[in-house]
């Protein structure tokens, strides 16, 4: 692996997943095995990730900035940040080097925004972050989905799909650099609420987070500051789960930790291969 990338590897027999006994060496394959399609959705996006370099059993922790030692090839975009009254360089990921340098730095999580970089406040990408409530679960979400997606396609929109690898699901569409995130957000909202009226599992205002068996659509994600974790990124659980773009017909069918490190780089195809190649104009509601 080190002839492969300019990244230079350390450590690779810390456990980073205690229960599987997962180390960081099966992290870096892992994203090795997925790097072409995980790749195209990383490129030109301000990256933010949760490390954990004492693996998921120890404190992890969020990550914006490029932390101090980045090598001088990997891409970063320089951001003021409000919230923060300073200037945040962030790591852009388009390359397999970067990839891996990130899995030997322990982050295990990568979090995309929805647009790409340099036009941070013009979305690519609409998100439909759908958030169960218990007794809600990983069904309730599904089932949510698919009203998401009957909305959608009644507006003339593609919907692709993906589970959250923990107890959601997100429903994504493509769309033209033409909105603000204003305007992004609105729709999301809008269709939350048609939704709402016509089904009681659905909810569409953050005053009714934690309603007992709900699900929530998060419009609110859909800013500039919100993120979405990364199609393929694992996720920091004990299961070392992943977020796994999905055909629609594997929907009804999804099972908690059903994806994870060990099959997901043997799925055949990929169901998010042409959703960056067909954006879409926002329908008038």
């Amino acid at each position: 692996m080190e002839r492969l990338t300019r990244a230079r590897l350390t450590n690779m027999d810390k456990v980073l997943y205690p229960e599987l006994g997962l180390t960081k060496a099966q992290v870096v394959e892992y994203y090795v095995r997925v790097a072409q399609r995980m790749l195209l959705f990383l490129r030109d996006r301000a990256l933010v990730r949760t490390r954990y370099p004492d693996g998921v059993g120890g404190e992890g922790f969020y990550e914006k900035d490029a932390p101090k030692g980045t090598p001088k090839w990997v891409r970063t975009f320089t951001k003021f940040s409000v919230s923060a009254g300073k200037d945040t360089d962030y790591v852009v990921c388009g390359d397999l080097d970067t990839l891996v340098w990130l899995a030997n730095l322990a982050a295990l999580e990568l979090h995309i925004p929805l647009s790409r970089v340099p036009l941070t406040d013009t979305p690519d990408l609409v998100l439909f972050d759908l958030d169960p409530e218990p007794p809600a679960g990983l069904a309730e979400a599904a089932q949510a989905a698919f009203l998401v997606r009957e909305a959608l396609e009644d507006l003339g929109l593609r919907p692709y799909v993906k589970n959250s690898g923990k107890k959601g699901v997100h429903v994504v569409v493509a769309v033209e650099p033409l909105y603000g995130f204003r305007e992004t957000s609105g729709f999301v909202h809008d269709v939350g609420v048609r939704l709402a009226q016509r089904s009681d599992l659905v909810v569409s205002e953050r005053s009714q987070t934690g309603e007992p068996g709900t699900v929530l659509v998060d419009y609110p994600q859909n800013s500039e500051r919100g993120t979405m974790v990364a199609p393929y990124s694992l996720r920091a659980v004990r299961e070392a789960t992943v977020s796994t773009p999905l055909e629609w017909g594997e929907l009804a069918s999804l099972r908690p930790f059903g994806h994870n490190v060990y099959n997901v780089p043997d799925r055949r195809g990929d169901p998010w291969m042409r959703l960056l190649d067909e954006p879409f104009r926002l329908p008038k509601l």
